[in-house]
């Protein structure tokens, strides 16, 4: 009887406490997000952004430039592995959205991939003596990109966090617009890197080349993304309910897949990151042009400095124009607004400067003038970057919120997965494109005595470079645009898809706390037959962290 009584009291002390903490819950105005958690969150895309960026913006030219291999042989490879990735983020996918710990299902993949990065990157940026045929520096190269995609794959936990770390949605969407304000610092490192390689060689007469500068940077920043990856694992936590193991054991991998599949807004923003992959390609060749067409790839680094500076204003601005206009028209215009920049900055290219244009004639004045006017140029390019950006993150947020509202099981892991098949196979095309490219237009790497790139003076391969440069961005952004005209959650559908939402989230977390209760109670019995005081895991602010539980 005692046992009872015990058990009916706490039953009714626990419904009140539920009931409080489902409706702090419910609510869009409770604050849940902590200044250190923010710091973790911004400073983790810091780390990460840099060493992404520094990747994309690189590999290519290294391995072409000081590696020694062809284009076309490193666009075949780039184009496997996109097979490969593609299992790869099918499997990463299933097992992050299966993964229940005590540090929630997200937060342990932050630190996880730290050691396949070091790895990856000391191979992608250093050449062996021993790789002395052209089979050898494949092979090298292959485990390096492959290792690096595999520590990616699981690291896309932390672009999901964002998504987790508050139920809140006003809350969530102010911190996509800071993490993307944010982001802007994530070509920090590798512009200081342009411009250590086009100056330092000269600066100590050739006793540091280009290489030992790629080298020392990739180690710096894998050092960077590392601690900072360390940092958001302990400073973040996740707070949006989650379905138990015994609720996801109950939907099985196909029914998983089939229930991405039936997500038709994710298939609108799949294909339209199809189309933005292409511009990733446009990053990747700039090394090539500032190096060959400008004689100096430092022109980079100093373009950027002031390129950017339009970023910083419309981050801020992008919130105030998502809620005026919507995050779906934002997207819109802006990407056929860069399209238009990017094909107008083609023509003035190729037509401006009495014919001569940005691809020759980079002496003297001719070098200021040049590099001024393709500044602004590029400037204006990149006017709707960040709006995309924001506008895009908002959109995803809506796509896996579309999915919970359909199916009742958060995925986001696997919605990704599927999404970066799309994200992957496009950068794949344009990687085996662009390298097929680099070697039609008869680029061979030359380097002088010191190891250091000599630039290129064939008018013909500058040409090449400049294609990639700017028309590949320019059909990216212009189909991007398009493709999300027809993307159908908002006004009235989102509405009601939050209010469903809410209702949902509070009956989960209502059943979550009335499970933790009941082993509470079990246990307390059990001490009481028993003698025993077992120890209990602290367990706070259990309303801020319901996936403790699982």
């Amino acid at each position: 009887m005692e046992n009872t009584t015990t058990t009916t009291v706490v039953n009714e002390v626990d419904a009140d406490t539920i009931e409080t903490n489902v409706q702090e819950a419910s609510t869009q105005d409770r604050r849940y997000l902590r200044p250190k958690e923010i710091a973790g969150f911004l400073l983790t895309s810091f780390g990460q952004k840099n060493l992404s960026q520094y990747v994309n913006a690189f590999r290519q030219f290294f391995a072409i430039s000081f590696l020694g291999m062809s284009g076309s042989t490193y666009g075949v490879i780039m184009f496997i592995e996109s097979i490969y990735d593609a299992v790869d983020d099918s499997i990463s996918g299933l097992i992050i959205d299966r993964t229940r710990t005590r540090w929630g299902r997200l937060r342990p993949w932050l630190v996880i991939p730290t050691p396949f990065w070091a790895i990856a990157m000391v191979m992608l940026f250093t050449t062996p003596s021993f790789l002395v045929h052209e089979w050898q520096k494949v092979i090298w190269t292959v485990i390096a990109i492959f290792v690096y995609n595999l520590g990616m794959s699981y690291f896309g936990a932390w672009t999901i966090m964002l998504y987790n770390i508050t139920p809140n949605n006003n809350e969530r969407d102010n911190l996509i617009a800071t993490s993307k304000f944010a982001d802007l610092f994530g070509v920090f490192l590798p512009s200081i890197a342009s411009f250590a390689v086009g100056i330092l060689p000269k600066a100590t007469d050739n006793k540091i080349g280009m290489q030992d500068i790629y080298t020392g940077f990739a180690v710096i920043i894998t050092v960077i993304a590392a601690f900072t990856a360390f940092f958001g694992f302990s400073a973040m936590r996740e707070r949006v309910p989650l379905a138990s193991r015994e609720q996801m054991k109950e939907v099985g991998v196909i029914e998983s897949f089939k229930n991405v599949f039936k997500n038709r807004p994710m298939f609108i923003l799949v294909l339209s990151g199809f189309f933005a992959g292409f511009k990733s390609v446009g990053v990747a060749s700039e090394s090539f042009y500032w190096m060959h067409n400008s004689k100096n790839i430092a022109h980079g680094s100093i373009a950027g400095l002031f390129t950017g500076i339009p970023n910083y204003i419309m981050v801020p601005l992008a919130p105030k124009l998502i809620r005026k206009f919507g995050a779906k028209k934002v997207a819109v215009v802006s990407g056929i607004f860069a399209g238009f920049a990017y094909a107008g900055t083609f023509l003035i290219g190729i037509f401006g400067n009495g014919g001569k244009g940005f691809l020759v004639d980079w002496e003297g004045q001719n070098a200021v003038i040049n590099l001024a006017v393709l500044t602004l140029c590029l400037t204006i390019c990149g006017l709707p970057n960040q709006l995309l950006n924001v506008a895009g993150a908002v959109l995803q947020g809506d796509v896996y919120d579309y999915s919970e509202w359909k199916t009742g099981v958060r995925n986001e892991a696997l919605v990704q997965t599927v999404q970066n098949y799309f994200g992957k196979a496009a950068n794949s095309i344009t990687n085996l494109l662009s390298g097929v490219v680099i070697s039609l237009v008869g680029y061979v790497a030359r380097k002088d005595e010191f190891g250091n790139i000599v630039p290129e003076s064939n008018y013909k391969t500058l040409m090449g470079f400049w294609a990639i440069f700017c028309l590949l961005p320019a059909i990216a952004r212009f189909l991007y645009g398009i493709t999300l005209m027809f993307f159908n959650v908002d006004g009235k559908v989102k509405k009601q898809m939050l209010q469903d939402l809410e209702v949902s989230r509070r009956e989960r977390l209502e059943k979550m706390n009335l499970d933790t209760e009941e082993e509470k109670i079990v246990e307390m019995n059990m001490d009481t037959h028993m003698g025993t005081k077992f120890p209990q895991e602290n367990n706070e602010n259990t309303d801020e962290s319901p996936n403790a539980s699982e």
